[in-house]
Formats: structure tokens, sequence, C-alpha cells
């Protein structure tokens, strides 16, 4: 939902405050209010922070993993700023040590996030496959998850030879990621996360 305001730059919306908890992105200089999402869309970025925390460790990464705490800036509306916030983000640990001393926003021109997953919503279905594919392209991010519980499925979008391929994983199948070779999950596992 677009919040009625004028059209805000960058350094607006790093400002702006209405005064409640609620949650925007930046999209062409405009408001978007994020959806809450489900109890079950929360579950899933909660478990995929935890176990990419996990793996970040086994494999001694110089790696963080954050939930909902970073912004992404994107080239997307011309001079109107886009700054989109992914479900969970992996940054390098010194881009995030950076971040402390200033709003969390990767801005245009600074090394892209390692990886950005989204969590498919109603409300959000096709902003996150097109909308959000695109300017994470533009971006040059390595890798792009939209883990989808209303398709039941994981897609995850590589950056390969300057565009993105995607593979989808479903049921038992073991997700494959670039990022984390070693990994060890399930799309069924991340879909339906005990809890």
């Amino acid at each position: 939902m677009t919040v009625a305001t004028d059209r805000l730059h960058l350094e607006d919306y790093i400002r702006y405050n209405d005064g409640t908890n609620t949650r925007y992105e930046l999209v062409c200089g405009e408001l978007v209010k994020m959806a809450i999402g489900s109890g079950r869309h929360g579950e899933i970025a909660d478990f995929l922070n935890r176990e990419f925390r996990r793996f970040i460790k086994r494999d001694d990464r110089p790696w963080v993993s954050k939930q909902m705490a970073v912004g992404v800036q994107s080239p997307r509306g011309g001079r109107w700023e886009t700054v989109r916030i992914p479900d969970v983000i992996i940054v390098d640990r010194q881009q995030w040590l950076d971040l402390q001393e200033r709003e969390a926003i990767i801005c245009l021109g600074e090394p892209p996030p390692l990886l950005v997953v989204e969590v498919v919503s109603p409300s959000t279905q096709q902003v996150d496959y097109r909308a959000k594919r695109v300017e994470y392209s533009v971006l040059n991010i390595p890798e792009y998850w939209i883990v989808d519980p209303l398709e039941d499925k994981v897609t995850v979008w590589v950056w390969i030879d300057a565009d993105y391929e995607a593979t989808e994983f479903r049921d038992n199948a073991m997700i494959v990621s670039p990022i984390f070779p070693r990994l060890e999950l399930t799309a069924q596992q991340v879909l339906y996360p005990e809890i």
C-alpha cells in the first residue's frame, strides 16, 4: 500500500518518521508500507536467518546474515530513489560494521549484498518475482532467493554472464546455492520450518 506523501529522496526517506513502528520501502520516491505477512512468512524468514548464520559460522565465512535490517538502494525510479528491505540478507562482515555508523542502507556504488531472500506473500507476489528481481539484477547481486509458500517452491536466481538463471526446488530437493556450496537444506525444510 502506497502512503500519500510528497515524493521523497533518499535523505528524506532516511529521516521519515510517522510516529509508528511501520516499515516502509521507498519505491520511485513513494513510501510503500511493508505487508506484515503471515506467521508462516515470518517463521520462514527467521528459520533462514538462523540457518544462514549456522552455515556462516560452520564454514568460517566473513559474512553476517540479517533479517529485515538492511535496505538496498536500487537505480529504479530515475531521480526518485528506490530502497528495498529484503526479508533476509547476507553481507560482508566489514560492510555490516561500516553500516553501524550510518543508516543501514547499501547505496548505489557500494558492493552489493552477497545474497537476498524475499518470502512471498499474496500482496507481494508480483513485486517479488518481477520488480525486485529486475532491481536486484541491475545491482549484480550474486544470488536471489524467492521463497514462495503460495506455490510451495524455492527459486534460486544466480547471477551468471550478466543475467539471472533460475532453478526451482520443491519437496525434498536439496537447494543448490553457489554462496553456500555445502548447504544442507531441502525446499520442504525451508517452506515448513519446525517451530
